[in-house]
C-alpha cells in the first residue's frame, strides 16, 4: 500500500492506521511469556529469543520517532540493554512487547532531543523507511518516475508535520500497531490518537492537491 494513495483516497487502498490489524496469534503470544517468565529468572538465552521475535517491532518504533536507520538500530541496542537490566521490574510476562516498545520509545525520544542535530537529519536524511517500503508499479518508466517523486514529497511532508501528529501517524504507517498500542506508547488517549490522525491525514492531504498530486481522475 502507499501512503499517498491512502490519504488521496485512492479506490480500493485502505486510508494509513484505519485498517484494524489481526490479534497476534496465540501461539506468538504464549511463547513470548514463557520466554519473558524464563528471562525474569536470568535466562539470557530466553531473552535474546525474545528480541528476536520483538526486533522489528522494535526497530519500526525507533524509525518512526528518528527518522533514519541508523539512529533507530543505536536506539534499539540501548533499549534491549535497558530491558535486560530491568527484566525483574517486568510485572506481568505477557505484557513484554508492550513494556520493550515503550522502552524504545523513551530511547528514541531522547536521541532526538538535540533540535540541531534532529533538524540536520530532517535536511539531510534519505526518505524514512517506513514511507519507502511501498514498491514503484510498473506502468511505464514516465508513470513510475512521477510515483517516485510523488512519494519523495509525502516523506518531506512528514516530516515536516509537527510531532504530535508525525509520531502517531507514522507509528501507525508502520503497519505494526494499533491505536490502543499508539496511545500506550504514547503516553495520550485513544482519542487524541484517531484525532491527531486524521488531523494529519487531513493536512497531508490537502497539501498534496496543492501540490499537483491529487486524484484527476
Amino acid at each position: 500500500m502507499r501512503v499517498a494513495d491512502a490519504l488521496l483516497g485512492k479506490p480500493g487502498v485502505t486510508a494509513v492506521g484505519r485498517a484494524v490489524l489481526p490479534m497476534q496469534d496465540v501461539t506468538f503470544d504464549q511463547e513470548t511469556t514463557q520466554l519473558a517468565a524464563r528471562a525474569r529468572r536470568g535466562d539470557a538465552g530466553a531473552f535474546s529469543a525474545l528480541v528476536e521475535l520483538h526486533h522489528r517491532a522494535a526497530r519500526r518504533v525507533a524509525l518512526a520517532a528518528l527518522g533514519n536507520v541508523p539512529d533507530a538500530d543505536e536506539a534499539v541496542q540501548e533499549a534491549c540493554l535497558t530491558a535486560w537490566r530491568r527484566i525483574d521490574r517486568l510485572d506481568d510476562p505477557a505484557a513484554f512487547r508492550a513494556w520493550l516498545l515503550r522502552i524504545t520509545w523513551r530511547k528514541a525520544l531522547d536521541r532526538r532531543r538535540s533540535v540541531d542535530a534532529w533538524l540536520k537529519r530532517l535536511r539531510g536524511s534519505e526518505s524514512i523507511e517506513s514511507c519507502d517500503d511501498f514498491p514503484a508499479t510498473a506502468d511505464g518508466p514516465d508513470r513510475a518516475l512521477l510515483t517516485r517523486e510523488r512519494d519523495r514529497v509525502v516523506a518531506q511532508l512528514i516530516r515536516s508535520l509537527p510531532p504530535r501528529l508525525r509520531d502517531p501517524f507514522l507509528l501507525a504507517a508502520s503497519g505494526e500497531h494499533r491505536y490502543e498500542e499508539i496511545a500506550q506508547l504514547l503516553g495520550i488517549p485513544l482519542g487524541t490518537v484517531k484525532w491527531r490522525m486524521v488531523e494529519a491525514r487531513r493536512i497531508l492531504r490537502d497539501k498534496l492537491e496543492r501540490l499537483g498530486f491529487g486524484d484527476r481522475t
